[in-house]
């Protein structure tokens, strides 16, 4: 039976549920999703981002084209973020601090989404969904 269960459907509500857990435990410590990817591009990117290489790299995962724009005035005037004489993003010692503790909660809420998972059962849904992608993008470009 599970054979013939649309697996749209079961993604998005995968991606619903999960998304909607993580967003709503993150409001509890005052941060956004949004803002938590912005603090791990600065973190993690070869050399200080510029606000228009953060907006460009993750306005796709946005909801619209002004929330990464207002998310780095968010964090600036938090004080998370700073720009330096040249205007590139750097964290600063606060900013370092939230991402950290948001990491933390982000790895607590993975674990129980992967309760009775396990990892090769993971990677084999992945393999699966991202083969499924290649398909329908495959046919598109046909």
């Amino acid at each position: 039976m599970l054979t013939t269960q649309p697996i749209g459907y079961w993604s998005g509500l995968a991606h619903t549920a999960v998304t909607r857990q993580l967003r709503d435990a993150m409001a509890k410590i005052d941060i956004t999703q949004p803002q938590y990817w912005v603090l791990n591009r600065v973190k993690y990117a070869p050399a200080a981002p510029s606000r228009t290489e953060v907006v460009d790299q993750l306005t796709p995962l946005a909801d619209g084209q002004h929330e990464i724009p207002r998310v780095l005035g968010q964090l600036l005037h938090r004080g998370w973020l700073r720009t330096d004489a040249d205007q590139r993003l750097h964290l600063t010692d606060a900013g370092e601090t939230a991402r950290v503790h948001v990491r933390e909660l982000v790895t607590e809420l993975r674990a129980l989404v992967h309760e009775g998972i396990s990892d090769e059962e993971y990677v084999a849904a992945l393999k699966v969904l991202r083969r499924m992608i290649a398909n329908v993008e495959g046919s598109r470009n046909a």
